[in-house]
């Protein structure tokens, strides 16, 4: 065992390199990460940010190099090895159980820790109820004996989010890792989290946050880590970075942060909601689409966004109220009623509700239109399911060598295409894109974002539902502010700034 020479240092990475068939995933990174201090990791993905979070977390092992942990020298660390060394991983599809409740959760990984990988027969359920109290108060999470005992797959994405951070708090880590941590919260939200990692680092903690949100980055403080190509390109204080500069040393081209409309639509309204209710989720919603508009929708988590854009693509139908297209009444009480009025959607969570990850892209692609590709005796006919995915792998830049690869091959960007390329099989009339570059690089974000304006140009009705305030602002003719499940405010996202937007997204006023 080698020991480490600063006793202000948690963390050494050493020389590390790591090979897949035909990928040279790390190209000799070395790193050095202080006690106390935040570290920003950012690169497109397939830079090779996961592959270094899963050798650092003992997921995986280095082809070459070492690790340093605590002054103990480590050729290949184990998963117990790292959560025993005090490095707790919040991996982005956050790596919880969802038969398990809420507290079991929380105690998880303690209890791997303790127990060599096995979990005990019975919890200590009063030791295990203060723990996850604690854990759960500094999240901002409630902290009463039934949230606790409710199971994980009951909660909202956003609420497991916050749950897979409060276990990182609760096992007491030294060095904690947060894949993409800020996926599904709110502006609200994330000013919360801001908060809990300030507290982290008083105490000592080092965090590797992974985000490709750079202006939480910067709110957030620390040093930055860019890597690309599985190399690293630059370390340093975030604040003597200009976004352009990182986006640059990310990419290795320049990105502009200008709109992307340049124009007007000028289209029929070919889509109206009317009085649109559900329950206690929205109620009484108007508002109208054209041809060719992209409209975005935005609002906190209870404001009923997502609830809507679920009810209009008949996954959560409505339940008062109408929607008409092209005029004449249409009823959307299943994703099949949708997809039979041409409305595509594309939803928030890609690698739970949208995409069969261990399926070939292939099949991902062609899932909406399979009863258009069956032949004269009712089989699938092979050449047309091959010619209509090969056509949306070309059309939308998907990057993979072969189209029967498995679609968990591919790096999120390149798995959202597949995604929004699935839907266009359908020759949308309208498509509604939740989400759509959560957890994506900068990269992967510019080129959407010009297949979103390609496809507004092509006269297709867009619905952006999304909490990302520069996209819509980028990307949006208008955008429809939601509050307590009603429209509160309408604004021209051309003639609107950020600030003004987030004032109205965060006042009390409904």
């Amino acid at each position: 065992m080698t020991p480490v020479a600063d006793a202000k240092l948690f963390l050494e990475v050493v020389g590390v390199h790591k090979r897949f068939t035909g990928v040279h995933a790390l190209r000799g990174v070395s790193l050095q990460f202080e006690r106390g201090q935040i570290y920003h990791l950012l690169g497109e993905n397939g830079c090779g940010k996961s592959t270094l979070i899963k050798i650092i977390a003992g997921a995986q092992p280095p082809d070459e190099g070492y690790l340093v942990v605590d002054g103990k020298r480590y050729d290949h660390l184990t998963a117990l090895q790292a959560l025993g060394a005090g490095i707790e991983t919040v991996y982005q599809d956050l790596s919880l159980l969802p038969n398990m409740n809420v507290a079991e959760n929380i105690g998880l990984t303690s209890e791997l820790a303790e127990h060599d990988g096995r979990l005990a027969r019975t919890f200590d359920r009063k030791a295990l109820a203060e723990t996850a109290a604690r854990a759960l108060h500094e999240v901002g999470l409630p902290t009463d004996a039934d949230f606790q005992a409710t199971l994980i797959e009951q909660l909202p994405l956003a609420t497991r989010q916050l749950v897979a951070i409060a276990r990182g708090i609760a096992s007491e880590a030294q060095f904690v890792i947060m894949d993409e941590p800020t996926t599904s919260l709110t502006q609200k939200e994330v000013d919360n989290l801001i908060r809990v990692l300030n507290g982290l680092r008083a105490k000592g903690v080092t965090v590797l946050f992974v985000s490709h949100k750079l202006d939480e980055c910067y709110a957030i403080g620390g040093e930055v880590i860019i890597m690309r190509d599985g190399q690293k390109m630059s370390q340093g204080p975030i604040v003597n970075y200009t976004k352009a500069q990182i986006s640059e040393l990310m990419t290795g081209r320049h990105l502009s942060n200008e709109r992307y409309r340049d124009s007007e639509p000028t289209g029929d309204v070919i889509f109206e909601v009317e009085r649109l209710g559900r329950g206690e989720q929205f109620q009484d919603l108007n508002f109208t689409l054209r041809a060719g508009e992209i409209l975005g929708i935005t609002g906190l988590l209870d404001s009923g966004r997502n609830e809507l854009a679920r009810a209009l693509a008949g996954v959560s139908p409505a339940t008062s109220g109408a929607v008409r297209l092209r005029g004449k009444t249409i009823t959307l009480r299943t994703p099949s009623d949708a997809i039979e009025h041409r409305i595509g959607y594309v939803p928030e969570d890609r690698l739970n509700e949208g995409l069969f990850l261990d399926k070939p892209i292939r099949e991902n692609v062609v899932t909406a239109v399979i009863g258009r590709l069956r032949g004269r005796i009712g089989q699938i006919d092979r050449n047309k399911t091959r010619e209509v995915a090969q056509k949306t792998v070309d059309d939308l830049q998907i990057a993979t060598p072969d189209i029967d690869k498995p679609v968990q091959s591919l790096s999120g960007g390149n798995q959202q295409r597949v995604l929004i390329g699935r839907w266009l099989t359908i020759d949308p009339a309208i498509l509604i894109l939740h989400g759509p570059t959560v957890g994506v690089d900068v990269g992967s974000k510019d080129t959407i974002y010009k297949i979103m304006q390609k496809l507004s140009q092509q006269g297709i009705g867009i619905l952006l539902i999304s909490d990302d305030l520069p996209e819509l602002l980028q990307n949006c003719d208008r955008i429809l502010l939601m509050k307590k499940g009603r429209l509160a405010d309408q604004f021209d996202a051309r003639h609107l700034a950020e600030a003004d937007l987030y004032h109205a997204l965060l006042s009390e006023a409904a």
